[in-house]
């Protein structure tokens, strides 16, 4: 408790230091909606975008839920919900950007292939709609913010802000320069970053960062282990958990993180470097293929039941064949 009243007055602090009053945000899935919650309780206004009025609404309804579940099992208080959801607006229109400090893009491509594009769009969109003096700042884990930016009239306004899940728990944000990316924008952001309660570590850009280059290279040589047979999904997990103090497996981590992401950021990184070391295993693969994503899902490395891990899946007989015959 006392460390939670030492983040709010820090937050409070680095607040009244600077001109950051209000966020936008273009894209509020899971990992936005964090976002969402998490510039609202630093005291900040908050306005996000998304594609249609019935997608915003349903953003402000799970929001609500969250918010309701950190009641039940965080001590959120109602007035606390009811303050933190009054700063909360959405929209489908670009144009409500117009006085925001900083704008966050959040969006989800479904493939790698139309994730640069993509993300261009947004940042041509969010451009047309903001002072020369914003930040255009993308939560994009694995392309690099001089490549995303490449769309900009500003790119000096430009920076990586990669949020690490759970957005709620992890105490770091990866802030990554780009080629133009100006020092009073590092400045900014990593002081936007204190004021919502994360540790800025700045970085230069490279695709993946720190962060998302190390967890998919884990998850995959665990999956590599997994279709040896060298060991089970409980066994990996448990050897990295109690070996290394790590809060999860790499299974479990997988399957928190979603395993649809988890490719996506492999396809992009071995696109980038084509070394065998981001090329996403068949098991991988193959649960993709099924739609079992994860804790999402109810089903991906475990299966799931109210989001709490049950058991977890066993080695397809058919995967081990092929690894034992590509070997010989």
């Amino acid at each position: 408790m006392a460390e939670s009243l030492e983040e709010y007055a820090l937050a409070k602090k680095e607040k009244q230091r600077g001109s950051i009053n209000k966020v936008g945000i273009v894209g509020c899935g899971i990992v936005g909606q964090e976002i969402c919650r998490l510039v609202s309780k630093a005291g900040l206004q908050v306005v996000f975008v998304d594609v249609t009025e019935e997608r915003v609404k349903e953003i402000m309804n799970e929001i609500d839920q969250q918010l309701t579940d950190e009641i039940n099992h965080w001590g959120l208080t109602q007035s606390d919900k009811k303050t933190i959801l009054s700063r909360i607006r959405g929209t489908t229109d670009y144009g409500e950007l117009k006085d925001c400090s900083i704008v966050h893009e959040s969006v989800n491509s479904r493939t790698s292939s139309t994730n640069l594009y993509l993300c261009r769009e947004v940042f041509k969109n969010i451009e047309l709609a903001v002072p020369s003096d914003t930040i255009i700042a993308s939560n994009n884990s694995s392309l690099m913010i001089s490549e995303i930016a490449e769309s900009l009239q500003y790119q000096e306004r430009a920076i990586g802000m990669h949020f690490i899940n759970p957005v709620s728990f992890s105490k770091v944000v990866e802030i990554s320069r780009g080629t133009n990316t100006s020092q009073q924008t590092v400045e900014k952001i990593v002081q936007y970053a204190k004021m919502i309660g994360k540790n800025p570590v700045v970085i230069d850009e490279s695709p993946g960062h720190i962060s998302t280059r190390l967890v998919v290279t884990l998850i995959n040589e665990a999956c590599e282990l997994l279709m040896e047979g060298v060991g089970s999904v409980e066994c990996i997990d448990k050897v990295m958990r109690q070996g290394y103090g790590l809060p999860y497996g790499p299974f479990e981590m997988a399957d928190r993180l979603g395993l649809d992401k988890v490719m996506k950021w492999m396809d992009n990184l071995y696109g980038e470097y084509s070394h065998r070391k981001f090329k996403p295993n068949p098991i991988l693969k193959r649960l993709v293929r099924l739609r079992h994503y994860g804790r999402r899902t109810g089903i991906g490395f475990y299966r799931y039941e109210e989001g709490q891990p049950v058991e977890s899946i066993t080695v397809i007989t058919e995967f081990k064949t092929h690894y034992t015959q590509t070997k010989k």
